[in-house]
Parts: C-alpha cells; structure tokens; sequence
C-alpha cells in the first residue's frame, strides 16, 4: 500500500520493537481469542492476563466492549462496520507489539475473511489464533448479557450465530474446548501453548 501524499512516516527512526523487547524481557505477541458471544473469551482472558502478570509479563488486554465504549463507538454491527472494527483493533494491537507488549484480544471475529484479514494486518508470525469453542446452545443458555434473548426477539440484527454466521475457524493455533472444563483449566490450555512464544531464554524465572 503506497503512502498518501504528504505523510512521512518515521517508523526507521524510532525504537524498534526488539529495544522494547529487549527491555522487558520478552517476546511480544497478539494473542487473539475468538468465539461466540458469551463463550468465555474474557472470563479465560482475564485468568490468563493474571497468570501471565504474576509470570513478570506485561500485557494488554483488549474486549470487544471496552472497545465498542471508546474507540470504535461511532461504528455499528453492519458486515461493513464490523470489518472496520477489526481493522481498527488490528492496527492498536500492532501498536503494543511494536511497544514489546503481549496483547491478548477477545473479539468475536466472526469470520475467516475477518480473521485472515486480522493476519494480513498483524502479520502470520506475530498472531496466535485460540478458538475459544463453546456450543451455541451453551452460550445461549448462559445469555449473561442478555443478548441472545434479544436477538431471538428480533431486536438486535446481525447477531452472530442467530442471524450472522459464524464460521468455524479454518487455521486457529488453539483451540479450546471449554464444555466440561474451568476457567482455570481453559486458561492454562492456552498458557502451555503461548509460554514457549512469549519466554527469552533465562529471562524468567520457573514458577
């Protein structure tokens, strides 16, 4: 993509992200968890970031509605704006990357054409995808927002795995399938998936 006319990138003359690395003692990753709404992605989200904190990692963790609150609050639920909502949190996530930062994304990503896009942007090495597999029915019998009621009611349109699909993901690093298992035990799946790709050699200490 050629850069619009009049802007001067400075990317080559600051901090690179392997200073930032280097400083904190880590690898910098997206981890990226997509699912059905109501799956668990943030409840798994946030015993992984406390894992990982207590590990000396530094982290960021980013929701689907903390960032529907802020920085993509003028964008609805159309095919088009939930692409651009991805495109958006793509762009932040690289931007804690370049800053050495782990970042750690529960967004419903719905499908493979968001996700590859979400590869495209981020870049295949630095994304590791979870598939955070939860049954529909059992995400719907959760319905802790809600949600679902409301969209079998007709009143919020395009919601995914009633009246948007929802596609399978055809390239997750890892996928949990949380039926049957604790917070504690989805998050330390992903914990022993992800550790060998955040961890520099000595750096931190075997808990």
């Amino acid at each position: 993509m050629s850069t619009p006319e009049n802007i001067f990138p400075v990317f080559d003359q600051i901090l690179q992200r392997e200073d930032k690395e280097k400083m904190l003692q880590q690898h910098a990753k997206v981890i990226w968890m997509t699912g059905l709404s109501g799956s668990g992605k943030t409840t798994i989200a946030k015993q992984l970031e406390h894992i990982l904190h207590h590990k000396g990692f530094l982290t960021k963790l980013l929701d689907g509605d903390n960032i529907r609150s802020g920085i993509n609050n003028n964008l609805t639920f159309s095919a088009e704006d939930r692409a651009e909502n991805i495109r958006r949190i793509s762009e932040v996530s690289k931007l804690f990357l370049n800053c050495g930062v782990i970042c750690i994304n529960c967004f419903v990503s719905p499908t493979n054409d968001i996700r590859h896009k979400i590869i495209e942007i981020v870049g295949e090495e630095n994304v590791l995808m979870v598939f955070v597999n939860t049954p529909l029915e059992v995400c719907e019998a959760r319905d802790v927002k809600g949600l679902y009621a409301k969209a079998r009611k007709g009143e919020i349109p395009n919601f995914t795995g009633i009246s948007a699909p929802f596609d399978v993901p055809d390239m997750p690093y890892i996928e949990v399938k949380t039926e049957g298992l604790t917070v504690e035990e989805s998050a330390q799946q992903i914990l022993d998936k992800v550790l060998p790709h955040l961890n520099v050699e000595d750096s931190k200490e075997e808990e």
